[in-house]
């Protein structure tokens, strides 16, 4: 049925758009249930065509965000037109090469201009952040993701009961993570920043696209740069971390985003910050991975695992506060304790 929903909007766009609808085809799938085609035009050219079950996605936030972004200056996506009632979406093609694809992993300091491109797409998002326009990214927010750990992580697929000591432990350690990315100032934060949802440049575009950013909110300017550096598919080691990190930190602060506490001037505490925010995302993206795989059939994405748990040992090591999740995780996953830069409290 949607099959057929969509030829007949396509002939539509046929006329309206100058589409070849005789040359749809598959571009690209991603974890929720929007699907994405390409579809040449009479020019040449090409267009994507969103295909998004109105029943099971909203897709007024993309259509927000995506002129958020033009505002900004970012290469995104534009809308051309919209079914809403169907589902179907017509945008621009920002092409197939995405920034991971131009990634060489063995040589870090190769890949350092690409980074410093998703740096100053970054800062222009954030630099055009206004309060009161995207869904706050708040308390309720931070614990419901966190929650996803538990609940999908440790007892769907570990199998373990929740409860007593293992309970106390991650609300505590929930509540004190929570509080602590909270007191970061607020700007736009595109919720999955990473080189898979960052497109190459195609013929005259001369900045990274940017996909992927229907759930953005507003929250911790710390989240967005979390996310680019602490990838969910690709592991740096910390010296080009730091290096990406430091460069973000110098181009934020001269433009007024880090005026909080000491951060303008403290490269270490801003770090820390960024680190506190990491494993929240750390250990929401454990739990959201193995949803897709347990409840959604998707099993690449739990193979992912072992990345978030490492980063999630690594950063529970390095703070004295975080101990207490660190002898949790060792014990879920029994694994040996490791050593880390005591940048917490001593």
């Amino acid at each position: 049925m949607r099959q057929m929903a969509c030829a007949a909007w396509l002939a539509e766009m046929a006329v309206a758009h100058g589409v070849r609808p005789e040359t749809l085809r598959v571009a690209s799938a991603d974890a929720s249930f929007r699907r994405y085609l390409r579809v040449d035009t009479q020019t040449g050219t090409s267009l994507i065509v969103m295909d998004a079950p109105p029943d099971k996605e909203n897709c007024e936030p993309f259509v927000k965000v995506a002129q958020l972004m033009k505002v900004a200056g970012l290469n995104a996506p534009q809308v051309l037109a919209w079914q809403q009632a169907q589902g179907f979406m017509l945008l621009t093609d920002l092409g197939d090469h995405t920034m991971m694809s131009a990634i060489d992993p063995a040589r870090p300091q190769a890949n350092h201009a690409l980074y410093m491109q998703a740096v100053d797409a970054l800062i222009a998002w954030q630099l055009s952040s206004k309060p009161g326009v995207l869904p706050p990214y708040d308390e309720a927010l931070l614990q419901r993701e966190l929650s996803l750990f538990p609940d999908w992580y440790l007892q769907k697929h570990r199998g373990l009961q929740v409860q007593g000591k293992m309970r106390d432990t991650l609300d505590r350690m929930f509540q004190m993570v929570v509080a602590r990315n909270l007191a970061a100032p607020s700007v736009y934060v595109h919720r999955d920043f990473m080189p898979r949802n960052l497109m190459m440049p195609v013929g005259a575009q001369s900045s990274l696209g940017v996909l992927d950013f229907q759930d953005a909110v507003y929250g911790p300017v710390t989240y967005d740069v979390a996310s680019l550096m602490r990838d969910a598919f690709l592991t740096w080691e910390e010296d080009f971390v730091l290096d990406v990190t430091i460069r973000y930190w110098e181009k934020a602060r001269k433009v007024g985003l880090l005026d909080y506490e000491d951060w303008h001037q403290d490269f270490g505490a801003f770090y820390r910050a960024v680190e506190w925010m990491g494993l929240q995302r750390h250990l929401k993206v454990a739990g959201i991975f193995a949803r897709l795989t347990l409840r959604d059939g998707k099993e690449k994405y739990l193979a992912d695992a072992p990345r978030f748990i490492a980063y999630i040992r690594t950063t529970s090591a390095r703070y004295i506060e975080l101990r207490p999740l660190l002898r949790l995780i060792e014990e879920v996953e029994g694994t040996d304790g490791v050593t880390g830069f005591a940048f917490g409290r001593m």
